[in-house]
């Protein structure tokens, strides 16, 4: 019988690789970005759009689903799948990082979390069982080891939270039971080179499906971050596949993907979108600039998404000043096709053999912060 889950490395360049993720429903092309859809929505996008853009993967967040609407409701409807209308892959995560920032209303011991809903107050405890117990309910394909995740920078606390990750990964391995996910563990270890690659090796050890490097993107400098990015991938196995928890910069993703990250995911594109943000191969574009008020050009004349075939600047900055909603749809639609295109068009570099010529020909090209000049 085959396998429900497996990962094949297609093409490779340094240290950065194409790749084929087969799961129950469908196939992930890698490097990929998977939108994220906190409440089993991404936001202001209906399925239908996000498969015309492209996406292949999308989060759904363990912990708001087991708030609300609850793990048993969404399993009564046919699980995750059915109760939102996407049939392709899903990826939710354990809930460890959404507890873990609930600063003064949690408390952490050896046995799990026990905090109060950001929603009702009412308090609730996720232990690693509890958290695989959720995940299984939900359905999603690929789900998260319950982790720990600390402050970067202080190091007594990253090493205590890294080896409590440790043993809640091995607890979470013995509470999974359905055989159609794949339980990913998550490498942690701040900014400390010799704890993330202990972290990554005594992970790797474990023998999941895949790893997650868990920890980055939370305030620490992106020099820290990409070397603690080539401290891990030089450690976890080859042939599964390293996915980088929320990141979703363009500079971020392509150097992700030169220090062999396969997935990506990141709030990031739907929050600019309703912060009047767009992203493009250029840089972020601020549409409530007043120099966008007459412009017939769309936002990137070289986007073939469905807002820049159909609509100017002016008109979504007047969308933006109205408060329409239908602006954060048609940034967002926009913000996560150019991802999902970036990736594409990375992966294709590393199939023709010419991503380092294509990741510094872009970076040479992109300019951090806002922007307005035409495109």
């Amino acid at each position: 019988m085959m396998q429900p889950f497996s990962f094949e490395v297609v093409a490779r360049q340094g240290s950065a690789r194409a790749g084929i993720f087969h799961t129950p429903h469908g196939d992930v092309l890698t490097p990929v970005f998977a939108p994220v859809g906190t409440q089993a929505t991404v936001k202001a996008v209906t399925p239908a759009q996000l498969e015309e853009i492209g996406a292949s993967l999308v989060l759904a967040n363990t912990y708001h689903l087991f708030l609300r609407p609850g793990a048993d409701q969404v399993a009564e409807l046919g699980g995750l799948h059915t109760f939102m209308g996407w049939e392709h892959p899903i990826l939710t995560d354990s809930g460890g990082f959404q507890v873990f920032s609930l600063t003064g209303i949690r408390k952490v011991d050896e046995d799990g979390v026990t905090f109060k809903s950001h929603i009702d107050g009412s308090v609730q405890r996720l232990t690693p069982e509890v958290s695989i117990a959720v995940q299984e309910k939900l359905g999603a394909d690929v789900i998260m080891a319950f982790d720990e995740c600390a402050p970067p920078y202080e190091r007594a606390y990253v090493e205590k939270a890294m080896e409590r990750t440790h043993r809640w990964a091995e607890r979470c391995l013995r509470a999974k039971t359905r055989q159609d996910q794949a339980l990913f563990g998550i490498v942690q270890g701040g900014v400390f080179p010799d704890l993330r690659r202990y972290s990554a090796e005594y992970i790797a050890s474990l023998g999941f499906p895949g790893n997650a490097i868990g920890g980055l993107s939370v305030g620490e400098t992106k020099a820290e971050m990409y070397a603690m990015i080539e401290e891990v991938n030089a450690v976890l196995p080859e042939d599964k596949p390293r996915y980088l928890m929320g990141v979703g910069t363009p500079e971020d993703l392509l150097n992700g993907v030169e220090r062999g990250i396969d997935i990506f995911d990141c709030v990031l594109p739907t929050r600019l979108a309703r912060h009047q943000s767009a992203m493009t191969f250029a840089g972020r574009l601020n549409l409530m600039n007043a120099s966008h008020a007459r412009s017939s050009q769309p936002i990137d004349l070289n986007c073939t998404c469905y807002t820049c075939r159909h609509f100017s600047r002016a008109y979504l900055r007047h969308l933006i000043v109205a408060r329409e909603m239908l602006a954060a749809t048609l940034l967002s639609i926009h913000n996560l096709h150019t991802l999902l295109q970036l990736m594409r068009l990375a992966r294709q570099a590393i199939m023709d053999g010419c991503y380092v010529e294509f990741c510094a020909k872009f970076l040479s090209g992109y300019q951090l912060g806002d922007f307005t000049e035409a495109i």
